[in-house]
């Protein structure tokens, strides 16, 4: 990966989320809901899974098994990866655009 992104207890559930999207159904699955309403739930993984009764081992059983989905994600989040990226691209390139026209 060209991102140097680690998953670590101190990690917002807002960056996991955005990082790591197979993380809501895995979190989801260990009771710990991260997405409610569509808002994602603020804090971190540690504070999120000791608000639901998990302790130091557990939790880094939760940094372990998500630092290797993010290093080894299903078939479809690689996929809405490379289609981030390429949003994202594709907004630098309008951006840049409009610089040049002198648009704001």
């Amino acid at each position: 990966m060209a991102e140097d992104f680690v998953v670590t207890k101190d990690t917002t559930i807002e960056e996991l989320v955005d990082k790591v999207p197979g993380s809501v159904k895995y979190l989801m699955e260990k009771g710990i809901r991260c997405i409610v309403c569509g808002e994602p739930i603020w804090g971190t993984l540690e504070e999120a899974a000791e608000e639901k009764g998990f302790g130091p081992e557990e939790i880094e059983q939760f940094v372990k098994d998500l630092n290797e989905l993010y290093k080894n994600p299903p078939k479809e989040e690689l996929e809405l990866r490379n289609v981030k990226k390429v949003q994202v691209e594709q907004l630098n390139v309008e951006e840049e655009e409009k610089k040049a026209k002198g648009e704001q």
